[in-house]
């Protein structure tokens, strides 16, 4: 099989594959991310302002990131820097500086929704977000795929030699397997009401052990793939431990119920918390006028002459 086009051209305007991956990607992750504000009860009106920002962030931080990982290459290339078209973007640079571009402008614009709120919800779409970016980033672009290989899953990649494993279609399967999971553990944290912060420390050992492989198992070997394994390790590592205090600080005592409720859910305002304190008293009214009508009713049939 051909390797997949990397560019077409609509008139004398040049299109990368990547690019439009990209694009599409961040599109995802914007629309996911906003249903689940709003599911939790968080206004998504800040997002949309705020999301330029971010993936401005994260592809300058990738970029970077990438750059510096591979600075024997650019060192010598000094004008392929830039030439994000090609592929090059590293995912921890991304997440290094795109996500704490969003929690600031998440606490200036959102004031309601908490730092550890924000990580758990955002944890969940950047694991599905990279599962679909895997398949229309760098399964587009040149030289997108790992090691040379005869076996039948091998792929052609543009601008490299030979069959090779098709990592990016496996990052994508790994990753859509780290959401299922990590959607099971918010499932498990509803139930116990808490504690928050064990999502996206899941998600991120999970991430991590799965790069870790990637790595190390299907992808060449060089001092920016041993420097991302380093850093896979740390994020198991962190992960792991954070996520174990986590749950031994919010053991659940004996009074522990098995009702489920929202961890995740926006604090009310003290408009609504009056609204409801009023309708809690309205309805205490109405019980007690009710008692007493019928308290009245029963010592009339109870009091008649025999």
């Amino acid at each position: 099989m051909k390797p997949i086009p990397v560019v077409f051209h609509i008139g004398p305007l040049q299109i990368h594959t990547y690019g439009i991956g990209l694009a599409v990607t961040f599109w995802f992750a914007y629309r996911y991310f906003a249903r689940r504000l709003r599911a939790h009860g968080y206004s998504d009106l800040w997002l949309g302002r705020a999301f330029i920002w971010i993936i401005v962030a994260a592809v300058v931080g990738a970029r970077i990131v990438h750059v510096i990982a591979n600075w024997s290459y650019y060192a010598h290339s000094p004008a392929q820097i830039l030439a994000v078209w090609h592929g090059g973007l590293s995912s921890f640079g991304g997440l290094a500086l795109g996500v704490p571009v969003g929690l600031i402008l998440a606490r200036r614009w959102c004031p309601k929704l908490r730092l550890a709120v924000a990580i758990d919800l955002v944890s969940v779409v950047l694991v599905l977000a990279w599962s679909l970016g895997r398949l229309l980033g760098p399964q587009l672009m040149v030289a997108g795929g790992g090691r040379r290989t005869n076996a039948w899953y091998g792929m052609y990649y543009a601008g490299e030699v030979g069959k090779r494993v098709p990592v990016p279609i496996l990052q994508a399967i790994e990753c859509f397997v780290i959401w299922v999971i990590v959607l099971q553990v918010e499932k498990f944290v509803r139930r116990r009401g808490g504690p928050i912060g064990l999502v996206a420390t899941a998600a991120v050992s999970l991430y991590g052990l799965s790069r870790f492989t990637d790595e190390y198992v299907f992808l060449p070997h060089g001092s920016g793939g041993v420097a991302v394994e380093a850093i896979s390790l740390v994020f198991v590592g962190a992960g792991i431990l954070f996520g174990g205090y986590l749950l031994w600080r919010n053991r659940p005592g004996p009074a522990a119920s098995d009702e489920e409720g929202d961890p995740w859910a926006a604090p009310l305002s003290e408009d609504e918390e009056a609204a409801g304190a009023g309708e809690a008293g309205a309805g205490a009214g109405e019980a007690e006028e009710g008692e007493a009508a019928t308290g009245g009713g029963l010592a009339g049939v109870n009091g008649r002459p025999a």
